[in-house]
């Protein structure tokens, strides 16, 4: 895929020299939180130059609780691979060096309410006329359009909002919340395809577009399955997609484990492991509805059963047989042999941290693995020579000058 053909100031970051699908695309990020800016993360993982440009204050990801004294966590995690710019988008001078920096983009992405962007001289119509060829991605709570346009939208405000948090709780019991921000990673994952899709679409028409992600159209999303509401069926129809009680985290001598057995092989297998093989094959038992209509009866004779070993010898047991889990800390995957193996754990120097350990490689290309990862920056860590190249480059000829 083909980004500008002018000598990029964005070219500062060559990393270790290893491409991937989305080398020299220029990327400003101008988002906070996670949806946006892990979005662009995800970019800069396939070989994308990430500029992260953030007003005085800082992006707010950067004042959530952290045992770090130097930086947040969630920071960190969200924002590797970038460089750092603070610009105060307030100040006119300020503006004037964004927009220089975007005739030299390929794609901007931000998270401001929809009334905000025309307020600054940054909406879609404004920045297209300076730069046609540019991907302009907004990442919004509820969308464009309608009564709430406007409204600040948070993950666990649209996980209740659309249902998952009712659904996520026991049955007559209380909403829920999914913690982990799982609404925001979707939208991020939503940010990625959208704006790669976008390029895609510009190497036919050679011209950008408006992308539009909203945390409301993600969490809906996300429940595709239960998005479902026949012609005839009444309010309060089932959706719960958990398949029984059989399926779930169980207590056993030591620990907790995840059983998924719904398929016949499976619940046969689980059987036969847990040394109760007629079981298996008890017609009362021989379809996942009736395990459920089942389900306390079936439970006892489970817990009773898995309270002869320890969650991880029941993993061990289990093998390839039945598929199964036990209920780690997440410091334990830093080490396990499978994380390990597929290399998703890298060691990242910071100014401020020394080290520290976080993911790499989301996605493995073969033919183009992309650069090595780099730390999430320090706020404005790279403004003075972000402007620096900027100004450079201004004094070189252009391709087309004679």
């Amino acid at each position: 895929m083909s980004a500008s053909n002018n000598p990029s100031p964005f070219d500062i970051a060559q990393r270790d020299g290893a491409r991937g699908p989305l080398s020299g695309v220029r990327v400003l990020d101008l988002s906070a939180y996670i949806a946006g800016p892990y979005g662009c993360t995800l970019l800069a993982d396939q070989g994308a130059e990430v500029i992260k440009v953030e007003p005085p204050v800082g992006d707010n990801l950067r004042k959530y609780p952290s045992t770090l004294e130097a930086e947040s966590r969630a920071f960190l995690g969200v924002n590797r691979s970038k460089r750092g710019v603070v610009l105060d988008l307030k100040e006119a001078d300020q503006r004037a060096v964004l927009m220089r920096l975007v005739r030299e983009a390929d794609v901007l992405v931000h998270n401001f309410r929809p009334s905000v962007p025309a307020r600054l001289g940054i909406d879609f119509d404004s920045l297209n006329k300076i730069n046609p060829r540019l991907v302009y991605c907004a990442v919004t709570g509820y969308g464009e359009d309608g009564p709430l346009k406007d409204k600040a939208g948070y993950d666990q405000v649209l996980q209740t909002m659309t249902g998952m948090c009712a659904m996520q709780g026991k049955p007559g019991g209380a909403p829920e919340i999914l913690y982990g921000s799982v609404v925001d990673y979707y939208a991020a994952a939503l940010v990625a395809a959208g704006v790669s899709s976008a390029l895609f679409e510009r190497e036919r028409s050679g011209e950008g577009q408006y992308v539009g992600v909203s945390l409301l159209r993600s969490a809906l999303t996300m429940q595709s399955a239960r998005m479902i509401w026949a012609e005839g069926e009444p309010e309060g129809v089932g959706r719960d997609m958990r398949s029984g009680g059989v399926t779930g985290i169980h207590p056993t001598a030591q620990g907790h484990l995840y059983i998924s057995a719904n398929t016949p092989r499976f619940w046969q297998a689980l059987c036969d492991k847990i040394g109760l093989p007629a079981m298996g094959s008890d017609p009362r038992y021989d379809t996942v509805r009736k395990r459920a209509e089942h389900s306390d009866e079936l439970l006892a004779k489970l817990h009773a059963a898995l309270a002869a070993r320890s969650a991880l010898e029941w993993e061990a047991l289990f093998g390839e047989e039945v598929p199964c889990a036990a209920a780690r800390k997440v410091e334990d995957m830093f080490e396990h042999p499978q994380v390990l193996a597929e290399e998703m754990i890298t060691t990242l120097q910071h100014p401020l941290l020394g080290s520290y350990r976080g993911i790499t490689r989301p996605i493995v290309f073969g033919r183009t693995p992309g650069p090595q990862p780099f730390a999430a920056p320090c706020k404005g860590e790279h403004t003075e020579q972000v402007i620096g190249m900027l100004d450079e480059h201004a004094d070189m000829p252009h391709p087309d000058q004679t």
